[in-house]
């Protein structure tokens, strides 16, 4: 298969390699994949990661192990982190906690910047008919904001900042806006504060004095990199 390969020079080259392998996991034929800052941080050698990137897909289930048939020909995403099974985290079910964890295209497994990937079925979700792949492929950024839901109760009047204009800070923005927060982005670029305003949501530049109402905050996230 063809895959995009970073090598340990930090040289990037499209190259036939091997179909992935992994005992008692599916495989996946990627259909489109995302590509995300921590991906370009990776070619300036982040995690000292060697091997194919790409942790943001959407594909179709080619193979799957037996036992788990119904999974082949199902429209997939899938969740990045592998545990080992065995640990006290991953008895927790928090595998993203695990100390042996292999992470999708950063850490010890090749990613999804190729024709196909391997994940077991725990990892993955069956995308509906109705998301679009080039919905479905941000599934994984729009977890991670969603993440924060999981671990603060947020109500109407609660006032919470987004430290962050990027493109997380703005998914974050919107998935906390949609948890009925009342939500504030603050960030360093102009162009992508427009981009937060013409999504409806609030937006000021780091500099700017504070806004009435809008000086304290019941949470505050950072996702400013």
């Amino acid at each position: 298969m063809q895959a995009l390969v970073v090598d340990g020079d930090r040289r990037v080259e499209v190259r036939e390699v091997p179909m992935p392998a992994r005992s008692g996991e599916c495989l996946v034929r990627v259909t489109l994949a995302g590509v995300c800052a921590t991906d370009l941080h990776i070619l300036r050698g982040y995690a000292d990661y060697t091997g194919i990137p790409g942790h943001e897909f959407v594909g179709v289930v080619e193979e799957a192990p037996a036992g788990h048939d119904q999974w082949r020909g199902l429209r997939v995403v899938g969740e990045i982190n592998v545990g080992c099974g065995r640990c006290a985290w991953c008895g927790r079910g928090e595998k993203e906690h695990c100390p042996e964890r292999t992470v999708l295209g950063i850490k010890q497994r090749d990613g999804a910047f190729a024709q196909f990937l391997t994940l077991p079925v725990t990892n993955l979700h069956e995308v509906p008919a109705a998301l679009d792949d080039h919905v479905a492929v941000f599934t994984e950024p729009v977890a991670a904001a969603c993440r924060i839901l999981e671990q603060v109760v947020l109500g109407s009047n609660t006032q919470v900042a987004v430290i962050g204009d990027g493109r997380m800070g703005l998914l974050t923005a919107q998935v906390l806006r949609s948890a009925g927060a009342q939500t504030l982005v603050i960030g360093r670029h102009e162009e992508k504060l427009a981009i937060a305003r013409g999504l409806g949501l609030d937006a000021i530049a780091h500099t700017a004095r504070p806004v009435p109402g809008k000086g304290r905050f019941d949470v505050v996230v950072e996702v400013s990199g």
